[in-house]
């Protein structure tokens, strides 16, 4: 039971910015823990961001000013690290050479033209989607994506994932999570799906399959690329299987 606790206050620590301590000494086992805990996470921080579009067009404001506004504070309740991730993987990509030179580009700290337009392109999404799905009053959907975003992460540490380097974060979670585990989260997500659209229930596992789907195409290719997992893999997959899921929702709507 102390192990689960620690793996939540760890993934807190982590994810976010509130003032929560996890456990001092952070080994791969404890690492582990907190990935798979990752999309309670997202529970929380989609709920947030509900709330706060809800108050926003409560008040008179417009559904695309309230869907900045929501993702606007969950980058700030993320300190925007998953924002920076997609940036430098996005610069990673972009550049020519070995896997090392687009690891080098990475950890330059400057962002380049493939990660602005990357940042740009990815936050226009999520912002506009937010406030169609407020719109529409699909606020389940609004949490679902943020949780769905963070069950990418527990896939793209499944076991059989090497890090990029011998250091770091993606040292840390990489090949962490068992198949079971990545079964279970899978099928909660298919679960809480059902109920975005009440009138359509296969619209939403559909939009888990394929998002998940099209989240492990893109890690497998930075794998490749980058010559195994990183942190900022973690982050552009967040951020970018956020916004896929919330297209997907808005297809036919």
């Amino acid at each position: 039971m102390r192990g689960r606790a620690d793996g939540l206050l760890l993934a807190f620590s982590w994810l976010t910015v509130l003032p929560v301590r996890g456990p001092e000494n952070v080994d791969r086992h404890a690492a582990g823990r907190a990935i798979a805990r990752a999309p309670i996470v997202g529970l929380a921080l989609g709920g947030t961001c509900a709330a706060l579009v809800w108050v926003s067009i409560t008040t008179g404001l417009s559904p695309l000013l309230s869907g900045l506004i929501g993702v606007a504070a969950a980058a700030l309740l993320t300190r925007g690290m998953h924002l920076d991730g997609l940036a430098d993987t996005a610069d990673g990509l972009g550049c020519y050479g070995p896997p090392e030179r687009a690891r080098e580009v990475m950890k330059s700290g400057s962002t380049g033209p493939f990660g602005v337009a990357a940042l740009a392109l990815v936050l226009g999404i999520q912002a506009a989607s937010v406030g169609q799905l407020a719109q529409l009053h699909m606020w389940w959907a609004i949490v679902f994506v943020s949780v769905i975003g963070r069950v990418s992460v527990v896939l793209a540490c499944r076991r059989g994932i090497d890090a990029a380097a011998p250091t770091g974060f993606g040292a840390l979670v990489a090949g962490t999570q068992s198949t079971a585990l990545v079964a279970v989260w899978t099928g909660v997500a298919t679960a809480m799906s059902v109920y975005i659209r009440p009138d359509r229930s296969w619209h939403g596992p559909l939009v888990v399959v394929v998002v998940l789907a099209l989240a492990v195409i893109l890690t497998r290719h930075c794998v490749r690329r980058f010559g195994g997992l990183s942190g900022d893999v973690l982050g552009a997959g967040i951020e970018t299987t956020t916004a896929l899921a919330a297209i997907g929702i808005l297809v036919g709507s």
